[in-house]
C-alpha cells in the first residue's frame, strides 16, 4: 500500500502543478520584494476583440492603471502613451509628470466606443523614482457590456527598460 499512495500523492500533485501552470498561476510564489527606481512598461490594451466566425468586433472600455506599491515614497509617472495596432502614437495621456505618494494611484480611461486603437494597440509608460522603491503594478483593465453579455480581463505591464530616476527616459 504504500507505493500505491506514493504513487497517488505523486499523481494528485502533478495534476495540480499542470492546473496551475495551465491557467497562468505561478506554482511557487517569490516572497522577495523587487525594487527599482525606474523603467518603461509596456502594456497590451485591446480596444475590441473578436468574436465567432464571422469575427464580429466587441468593443471594450479600457483603463490603464498605474499603483505606486511603495509605503515609504513616492514615484513619478513621466509618460502614458497610447499607441495604435500598427505602432503609431495615438494620444499623450500625461502632459506634466505625475507624482504619486506612497500607496497611492491613478488612472487613464479610453472609452468603449474609440476604435483608434485596435485589437494590438498599448501604453508605454515610463515612471522613476528618487528612491529605490517596490515596483509599481502597471496594468490595464478592459471592459465591454453588450446586449447582457459581458467580458473583463486584465492585461500586466510588462518592463522594456529599466532606467531609473538618474537617467530617465524622456
Amino acid at each position: 500500500m504504500p507505493v500505491l499512495k506514493f504513487y497517488t500523492n505523486k499523481l494528485l500533485l502533478s495534476a495540480l502543478v499542470l492546473f496551475m501552470t495551465s491557467f497562468g498561476l505561478p506554482v511557487l510564489a517569490s516572497s522577495e520584494v523587487q525594487s527599482s527606481d525606474g523603467a518603461t512598461i509596456y502594456v497590451s490594451i485591446y480596444s475590441n476583440v473578436y468574436s465567432g466566425p464571422k469575427k464580429v468586433p466587441f468593443q471594450l472600455a479600457a483603463m490603464l492603471s498605474i499603483r505606486n506599491t511603495d509605503p515609504k515614497y513616492p514615484i513619478t509617472v513621466l509618460k502614458a502613451d497610447y499607441y495604435d495596432n500598427n505602432g503609431r502614437m495615438i494620444e499623450r495621456y500625461i502632459e506634466k509628470h505625475i507624482e504619486l505618494g506612497p500607496l497611492t494611484s491613478t488612472y487613464f480611461y479610453v472609452k468603449e466606443y474609440d476604435e483608434r486603437g485596435g485589437p494590438g494597440a498599448n501604453f508605454i509608460v515610463k515612471w522613476c523614482s528618487a528612491n529605490k522603491v517596490n515596483k509599481p503594478i502597471i496594468e490595464g483593465i478592459m471592459l465591454g457590456l453588450t446586449s447582457g453579455q459581458g467580458l473583463s480581463f486584465i492585461c500586466p505591464g510588462q518592463p522594456i527598460k529599466e532606467h531609473g530616476s538618474r537617467n530617465p527616459v524622456k
